[in-house]
């Protein structure tokens, strides 16, 4: 841009700056600028720019005279329509810079449909018009596509106009015909690039914005009408042909990374050699010997202009090699999205674009020997990582990532990996078992990857990678540990709290974007990112409301309804008969629960209602991981000491497999959930309550927690206070044979149940796939990211001394697998149920 920083005015909240070029255009940039007076918009908030791109003849002043209310700007030379579009930005005072052809006018919604976008979604710093012909008949944009080689172009071009069209979506570049750019983004970046001088600055500046982060979304309400119908002919000029190959060079040579480079340049060279040779029917022969022989003595050959384009803008691209470098060393390491998430935008990149059958033979060819078409896929690469066992019995943190694999299959190549063992498959991904020697090449793999539990620790590179990471942090696993860990022993609890808070602390400080289960969590979690320092300004000034670092994302239930196949429990569990009333409890049983509680409520209530029966749907977790906790052991002690155990109360000994869960569930009248009055509780998601609303069940739980609340809010059933023995009897007496009461409560359920569906839930976690980008603040060099390099504090200390084993069990799964291995019990990798 020509003026200095200095000299740039202040940015105006609301007001639009609209920029037009003219060059030797004097006539279609006063009706193009009389188009903006019928607008609906205030015309006190736009502002007109004219830049007089040195047309050499009377424009400026029959602008001015026609036009007195335009900020006219003259150039002095011609910049072209880089250069005249970037030096009216300097002049603009608007908080959106707006772009529009001389030859163009506009709809009279084109400005508003725009900023509606703008002003609602912070993560999109461009909007894309729609732009039709001057009748409004058939297309000029609606899309962008760009090649494997660098070549943005409009697949829809001269379409009708039949409104199919008329969607939303993001894209990788808008036509600088009609565009509008966050006017501080644009300065922040530099602008169209004035190398290009014209032709596919707007490419390069839509795909420069995208891998920065920032989202170029075609908004079809925004509409603007093209006079001049840029269609080239197959072939086009030669002066047009030459802009056009070198600028693709340079655009591939700045935007794609490394490893995308590495096989298109050399590729993109060659074919753009036998596209201009190809296009002009030229003899590639007559300077091979053994093909044409003869002719040594001739010092010249005439060729048409047109099978020099190529290499001349090989020779253009060669001398501007060292600015060029300057560039694309600053734009990469400011990269926020891979390569692979962008390659959906280039919609189909392997489009030869010329049917030349020479030409084609030689870019197939090219495709082939370098890998192109292997590499540029156009689905995101997406691995989702679970410490649990993916079997037909699977607890909760495996349905969850289960349901997050599946939700993202549809849009992306999948794979869910497990370092726990595999017994099940898929056909929309893949699902595996990962050993710790395999990791990384599985994480290799990946584009985003989404995790649970403590894969940073085991894969510690992905500290200093540049791929997209969400972590999964919808259990405070260290808050959990405050209970699990009673049984290490004072020291190693107080070791094990340390150890698993510096594995989270780690998490935090990597992840590109967090997952938790409710906004009391998100609450909770932005206190302890703000103290690992990711509650910053690059975060805050991105997004204010901070969505842009942690999204609440529940746990869910499936879209469908559940089925019974089979009665599971009345009338097929000894001691339960059909018209029994049935407590069902869903889940394991953990020392952060209060089942104790709830044997001595039941006790209660079967003395005047015998017909009642308590049933605990899992004791031994799937996961070979989780011991059996003190509390399981004093729950069956009690219920043995009652007198209930197989009369009233019965322990399902394994765990249902998740496709039979339904016939257990249908079977149940009331579903029960207890827990005890800690930090724990405060900040739990009580996944067993969800599977009571699929179910339709009235739910019986502890007050304290997320679902507590929405229980009590909502009217699901009743909540109680902890460990009241008197309310919980009472509540279990209502929702059991207040028939009124438990008609309310599922008719409640029935209302709140698919806000719980796991298309709802996800949908935070889609969307941020559908464009992952890196977080704000770790966008730079990860080499230089601040990672706590200081160990976790020893969970094996005192316990066992042997390095050698010690060694062994780090790389196998970090200091939880110390603690496993050291005290001889299981410590779970993940999540509970």
């Amino acid at each position: 841009m020509s003026r200095s920083a200095k000299q740039v005015p202040p940015v105006r909240r609301g007001v639009v700056s609209v920029v037009v070029v003219n060059y030797r255009g004097a006539d279609d940039t006063i009706a193009c600028v009389r188009g903006l007076t019928q607008v609906d918009w205030p015309a006190g908030d736009l502002e007109v720019i004219v830049v007089e791109n040195h047309s050499g003849d009377d424009s400026a002043e029959r602008i001015r005279a026609a036009c007195p209310d335009v900020t006219l700007v003259e150039a002095g030379s011609n910049t072209g329509f880089a250069g005249g579009c970037n030096l009216g930005v300097t002049h603009a005072t608007g908080e959106y810079v707006a772009f529009l052809n001389n030859d163009a006018r506009p709809d009279a919604q084109w400005v508003a449909a725009a900023v509606e976008v703008l002003d609602a979604d912070p993560s999109v710093g461009s909007v894309a018009s729609k732009v039709l012909d001057w009748d409004g008949e058939r297309i000029d944009y609606v899309d962008g596509s760009l090649t494997w080689f660098g070549m943005g172009y409009k697949r829809e071009v001269e379409d009708v106009d039949d409104g199919s069209h008329d969607v939303a979506k993001d894209v990788l570049f808008g036509t600088g015909a009609a565009l509008f750019v966050r006017t501080q983004l644009f300065r922040e970046i530099g602008g169209f690039d004035e190398r290009f001088f014209m032709f596919y600055e707007d490419v390069d500046l839509g795909w420069r914005m995208n891998l920065l982060g920032h989202r170029v979304r075609f908004v079809p309400g925004s509409v603007a009408y093209h006079r001049h119908h840029a269609t080239m002919n197959k072939f086009g000029s030669y002066r047009e042909s030459y802009l056009l190959e070198r600028n693709a060079l340079m655009t591939l040579y700045k935007n794609l990374d490394d490893a995308s480079l590495a096989r298109a340049l050399p590729a993109a060279m060659a074919l753009s050699v036998r596209r201009s040779i190809a296009r002009t029917d030229t003899d590639a022969t007559v300077l091979d010997l053994q093909r044409s022989p003869g002719g040594e003595q001739e010092e010249t050959l005439t060729l048409p202009k047109m099978a020099l384009t190529g290499p001349f803008a090989i020779d253009y691209f060669v001398d501007n090699l060292p600015g060029l470098a300057e560039t694309r060393t600053d734009l990469q390491t400011k990269r926020r999205r891979t390569d692979h998430e962008l390659f959906p935008l280039f919609r189909r990149a392997l489009e030869p674009a010329y049917p030349h059958p020479a030409y084609v033979r030689g870019h197939d060819a090219l495709v082939s020997a370098f890998g192109i078409a292997q590499h540029f896929v156009s689905r995101l690469r997406v691995l989702v990582v679970t410490g649990e066992p993916l079997t037909e019995r699977i607890a909760g943190p495996a349905i969850r990532a289960w349901e997050i694999a599946s939700a993202l299959s549809g849009d992306h190549e999948v794979r869910l990996v497990s370092s726990r063992g595999v017994e099940v498959t898929d056909p929309r991904f893949s699902v595996e078992h990962v050993r710790p020697k395999e990791l990384r090449a599985v994480t290799d793999w990946a584009d985003v990857i989404v995790f649970q539990g403590f894969l940073l620790d085991g894969a510690r590179w992905l500290h200093h990678t540049k791929q997209i990471v969400v972590a999964d942090v919808y259990d405070p696993m260290h808050l959990e540990q405050l209970e699990q860990a009673r049984d290490l022993g004072p020291e190693g609890r107080r070791a094990q709290v340390a150890a698993v808070t510096h594995v989270l602390n780690q998490q935090l400080r990597r992840a590109d974007f967090l997952l938790c289960a409710s906004e009391k969590q998100r609450d909770f979690w932005l206190g302890q990112l703000a103290g690992v320092g990711r509650v910053n300004p690059a975060v805050y000034d991105e997004d204010e409301s901070l969505d842009n670092l942690i999204a609440v994302v529940p746990f869910g239930i499936p879209d469908e309804p559940p089925v019974q196949r089979r009665h599971a429990i009345k009338g097929t569990v000894p001691g339960i008969g059909p018209d029994d009333k049935v407590i069902v409890w869903g889940g394991g049983i953990y020392n952060w629960f209060d089942p104790l509680t709830l044997l001595r409520a039941v006790a209660r209530l079967s003395v005047d209602h015998p017909e009642v029966r308590l049933f605990f749907l899992g004791t031994k977790h799937p996961n070979p991981g989780v011991p059996e906790m003190r509390i399981a052991y004093e729950t069956r002690e009690l219920a043995d000491e009652l007198g209930l155990t197989d009369k009233v109360v019965f322990f399902n000994e394994g765990w249902v497999p998740y496709a039979e869960r339904a016939d257990y569930l249908l079977d149940a009248d009331v579903g029960v959930s207890t827990h005890f009055h800690h930090v724990e509780t405060a900040y739990s998601f009580r996944t067993r309550i969800l599977d009571y609303l699929w179910a339709g069940l009235p739910v019986v739980a502890t007050d304290g927690d997320a679902f507590g609340e929405l229980v009590r809010e909502r009217g699901l059933g009743v909540a109680v206070s902890p460990e009241d023995v008197d309310g919980l009897t009472q509540a279990l007496e209502s929702m059991l044979f207040d028939a009124e009461a438990s008609a309310a409560a599922r008719a409640a359920i029935a209302r709140v149940a698919p806000e719980f569906a796991w298309s709802r839930t996800l949908a935070p976690l889609v969307e941020f796939c559908r464009s992952p980008r890196r977080a704000a603040d770790l966008a730079q060099d990860l080499g230089e990211l601040e990672i706590d390099s200081t160990p976790p504090p020893p969970p094996w200390k005192g316990v066992r001394g042997d390095l050698k084993l010690l060694k062994e069990y780090l790389s196998e799964g970090g200091p939880a697998e110390v603690v496993r291995r050291a005290s001889g019990r299981v410590q779970r990798l993940v999540t509970r149920p």
